[in-house]
Formats: C-alpha cells, sequence, structure tokens
C-alpha cells in the first residue's frame, strides 16, 4: 500500500476531503455507503494507548468502516487520542494514517524550556500541527469524542469539552519525556492518561450513563469496540478490559508498534497487518450481531428504569464542570455532571460521597449518582494478537 502525498492534505475534511487518495491498493468503500450495509446501532470505539501505534489504531478503524459498523462517539488515550481525534473530526481512516505518518515524530518535538514540568521535551510543536488539522474546541467535530488525561495529583479524568488540540496533547504526554501540558480554563499540568488507565472504557462507559441520566441518548448503552495496543512499558496503567464489568464490549487486541520518534517503521505495512487483523474479528463480531434478537424500545427503557433504580455513587468519580451540561436536582439547584473515572489513589473501594478535586479543578458540587449496569458481563475479548 502506497498513501499519496498531496499538497492539499493539511486541509480539514470539511475543506479537502478527497486530498489523499490511495494508490496499488483495493478502492475502499465509501463512508457512507459500508454504514448504510450496516443495520445496527450505531456504536462507540475506544482507542488505548500505545507508544505511537498510529498505524495499528488507524487500520482497525479502516476495518470497522469496511465491516459497516457506523461509529457515534470515540474515546482515545494517547496514540489513541492522536489517531481518534482526526477520526472523530471526520477525516478517513486512511487519511489520518497519512496525516500522522507523513512526518518522523521527532520534527514536531522540540526541547523544553521548562524540564521541571515533568519532561525534557516539548510538545508545542504538536500542538501547533493538531491546530492545522482540528477544530478548536471538541464542540466542532462531527462525533462524539473524550480524550483521558492524568492530573497533577494523579487522577484520572476524560476532558470532552473545551480546547481540544491541547486536550488531545496532555493525553499523549509521557512522564520524563514530555513536559505537562496545559489547557486553557481547565485544566494545568496534565499528563499522558494511560498512566493510571490505558483503556479508559469505565470513564467513558460512566459518561454514556450521564448522558443516558440526562435524557442526551437513548436508554441503551451502544455497543463498544475497543482496540488495546499491547504495551510498551510495565509502569503503565491498566488495561484489563473484563475487569472494568461492563456489557456489550467487543475488544480487539494487536501488538505493539516497535517504532520511534526518529523513525515510524514500515507505516505502510503496519497499517496492512492492523487492518487484516481487525477485519477478521470483526467479520465474528458482525455475524453474531446479525443474530442478536433486536430489542424494542419499550424493553430498552424498562431496563434502563432498573438500572436507575439500582444506581450506586461510584467511588472516586470526577466531576468535571459544565462537562455534560448542568442538570437540576428535586430542590431545583443546578448539579454537575459525572464525566470520568476514578483516582487509583483516592479512598477504599465501596465508599460514597464527593470525590477530591484535582488539581487545576474547580471544587465541584454535589456529584450525581451513576448507574450501574444490573448485567454484570458480556465482554467479548478475541485474546489474541
Amino acid at each position: 500500500m502506497q498513501l499519496a502525498r498531496s499538497s492539499t492534505c493539511h486541509s480539514r475534511p470539511g475543506q479537502a476531503r478527497a486530498a489523499i487518495t490511495l494508490i496499488g491498493t483495493k478502492t475502499a468503500v465509501p463512508r457512507q455507503a459500508c454504514c448504510a450495509a450496516f443495520t445496527g446501532e450505531s456504536h462507540d470505539v475506544v482507542l488505548s494507548s500505545g507508544f505511537l501505534a498510529f498505524a495499528q489504531h488507524s487500520g482497525f478503524l479502516q476495518a470497522v468502516e469496511e465491516a459497516g459498523i457506523p461509529i457515534g462517539g470515540v474515546m482515545g488515550t494517547s496514540a489513541g487520542a492522536l489517531t481518534g481525534s482526526l477520526y472523530a473530526a471526520g477525516y478517513s481512516p486512511r487519511q489520518v494514517a497519512q496525516l500522522l505518518s507523513e512526518k518522523p515524530p521527532i520534527q514536531f518535538l522540540k526541547p523544553s524550556l521548562e524540564p521541571w514540568r515533568g519532561g525534557l521535551l516539548s510538545l508545542e510543536g504538536v500542538v501547533d500541527r493538531l491546530r492545522e488539522l482540528l477544530p478548536p474546541t471538541f464542540e466542532g467535530l462531527e462525533r462524539d469524542f473524550a480524550v483521558g488525561v492524568v492530573t497533577t495529583d494523579g487522577t484520572h479524568v476524560l476532558i470532552d469539552q473545551g480546547p481540544l488540540p491541547e486536550a488531545v496533547a496532555a493525553s499523549a504526554a509521557i512522564p520524563f519525556v514530555f513536559s505537562n501540558v496545559d489547557v486553557p480554563g481547565i485544566y494545568s499540568g496534565l499528563k499522558d492518561g494511560g498512566v493510571v488507565d490505558r483503556i479508559g472504557l469505565s470513564a467513558w462507559r460512566q459518561r454514556r450513563r450521564q448522558q443516558q441520566q440526562f435524557g442526551r441518548r437513548s436508554a441503551r448503552l451502544p455497543p463498544c469496540l475497543v482496540h488495546v495496543i499491547e504495551r510498551s512499558s510495565p509502569f503503565s496503567g491498566s488495561d484489563d478490559t473484563e475487569a472494568a464489568g461492563e456489557s456489550s464490549i467487543h475488544v480487539v487486541r494487536c501488538p505493539k508498534s516497535g517504532v520511534n520518534f526518529f523513525d515510524l517503521g514500515n507505516f505502510e505495512q503496519q497499517f496492512s497487518d492492523a487492518h487484516q487483523r481487525a477485519s477478521s474479528r470483526l467479520q465474528g463480531y458482525s455475524a453474531t450481531l446479525a443474530k442478536l434478537p433486536q430489542v424494542s424500545s419499550a424493553a430498552a427503557v424498562h431496563h434502563h428504569q432498573q438500572q436507575q433504580q439500582q444506581s450506586l455513587m461510584t467511588n472516586n468519580v470526577v466531576v468535571l464542570p459544565g462537562s455534560l451540561g448542568a442538570a437540576s436536582s428535586s430542590n431545583g439547584s443546578p448539579q454537575l455532571v459525572v464525566a470520568a473515572a476514578a483516582s487509583s489513589s483516592a479512598g477504599s473501594s465501596g465508599s460514597t460521597g464527593a470525590a477530591a478535586s484535582p488539581a487545576g479543578l474547580t471544587a465541584p458540587r454535589s456529584p450525581v449518582a451513576v448507574p450501574r449496569s444490573s448485567v454484570r458481563r458480556a465482554v467479548q475479548d478475541d485474546g489474541s494478537c
């Protein structure tokens, strides 16, 4: 596979969707056509951290599109945040691959002028490049999107609003390598979300439940496709998808990239391998979906009501001001919406009450109870690379 370079490929997808073409490969199915071929409900995609695993994530997304699975929301951490942000902005998976492989990463990096802020290199060049490719804020994206980051006190949170390029770069700020990144008006001193949680699945699903609770989504959580890259460091955070206890999850695993800042290796081959691997896994998944009975709207609403009746206050949740919009409590006072998961360093399991505010975050008002699924686990994991 050869990705053709184009002088117009720096435009945002709304300005030049056909700027990147493929040479010597089978013509890809247009996005509208392949989505139309799938009659099921919209899915979410969660892309894990994985050192410079841009080819792997974009190849996975290409397989998802060719399977005709419509994607409504994207969650990404580190390399998954960089890949996912471009996809959520409307770039095709092949365009994402081209944009993330056009130059060695080192060309966007420079020595940090503030190494005491967590690392020897600065991500300012990455932020500048993302400003050319992405909308200025999350609100300008075509798909629902969030990134996983870690605050200065070690709390893992999701960001889904406000300045987009800075938030995406912050999610990739590997400690000791990159200086921490500030997201103006929201946080200061953020670092790679993969330090605590390489996937962010629990935080994303918790956010979806909050959207349900306030009428932002249907009564049934969307199925979720999770792409997990093999860890590159033994010091990275959790990546156990089954421990999340979530239902309607399909996991595809992939080997680590094995590349570095100076050389992304045979990017085209990595893309192709990831695409083929994911395609074989998704064929079985799509066949399984076709055999499942459709859940009626009334049944979905009844299930959601049962979930609400069994609501529990999730331990160590973080409340982001205005993240999903304000709601009113029974006494009329405004409440905030939970948008992120627990810190590994907070209180013991099973405790209730408000979580402590991470550094840089405005102290939250009373948190909202988070409904937990009555179905403890229905995770489909291919279990292999």
